[in-house]
């Protein structure tokens, strides 16, 4: 859904292009001698801020996505780290080696370490202080925590289930999987907020900016048609908002 700020952005840049207009229909007569207000540095801007606009729409839809890939990615985690369990409990005879596939998979699946088994006792980097959440659910230490199990596993021969995701080659996959799509979030974000921040100083800049250089325009149209002129009406009328960015 489109925001009303995102909508106010277009906006401006619709009747900055309206305000040009307007100047070029004033012929001769509108010649300022400031660089940044003559036509063609108004139409440059206007052409500027139209081209972000339509690469921060681009990069938008790019974030979009990204975001459900790795959504998608990342959304059988839980169940697929419990699957794992129970194949590596059937696998592997080793109290200890469950034991410590289940302090693992309970990173995972954002279970607290009290809740393992009273005589497995978690070493010091399972300790987790009072300051921080017992979740670790963000992507990266998902990625982490699956990659820590996966090391597990591969020090265990007889761990080898039949099923491919189960595998050790399935998983590697998996990991493969979500590491892609989780540096491929990262970097639409980093496209998408980078064509925000050049929307905000080429429409927003309090020197340079649009609107900033839209009531310029309008101040300059006033100086040489006067306060009542219908000219300098017409220019007054086309509204331009700074938002909150």
């Amino acid at each position: 859904m489109t925001s009303k700020s995102d909508s106010g952005h277009v906006k401006n840049v619709a009747n900055f292009e309206d305000l040009i207009t307007f100047c070029q229909g004033y012929g001769a007569t509108y010649n300022p001698a400031k660089e940044d207000l003559k036509l063609s540095q108004l139409v440059a801007h206007y052409e500027e801020a139209d081209t972000v606009l339509n690469e921060l729409k681009l990069g938008k839809t790019n974030f979009d996505i990204a975001t459900n890939e790795r959504r998608i990615a990342f959304a059988d985690i839980k169940t697929l780290s419990t699957k794992i369990l129970n194949a590596f409990t059937v696998l592997v005879n080793s109290d200890l080696a469950i034991a410590d596939a289940k302090i693992i998979i309970n990173k995972i699946q954002g279970k607290s370490s009290k809740k393992i088994a009273k005589d497995t006792m978690p070493s010091e980097d399972e300790v987790v202080t009072k300051t921080n959440s017992t979740s670790q659910l963000s992507y990266d230490r998902q990625i982490d925590h699956l990659t820590s199990l996966v090391q597990l596993l591969e020090k265990y021969p007889t761990y080898s289930p039949n099923e491919y995701t189960l595998s050790i080659k399935g998983l590697q996959e998996k990991l493969t999987l979500l590491k892609s799509t989780n540096t491929n979030h990262i970097n639409s974000y980093t496209a998408y907020n980078n064509a925000m921040i050049a929307r905000n100083r080429i429409l927003y800049n309090t020197d340079i900016g649009l609107v900033k250089t839209s009531k310029n325009v309008k101040q300059y149209v006033k100086s040489i048609f006067g306060a009542t002129s219908p000219e300098f009406k017409q220019v007054n009328r086309v509204e331009f908002k700074k938002y909150r960015l």
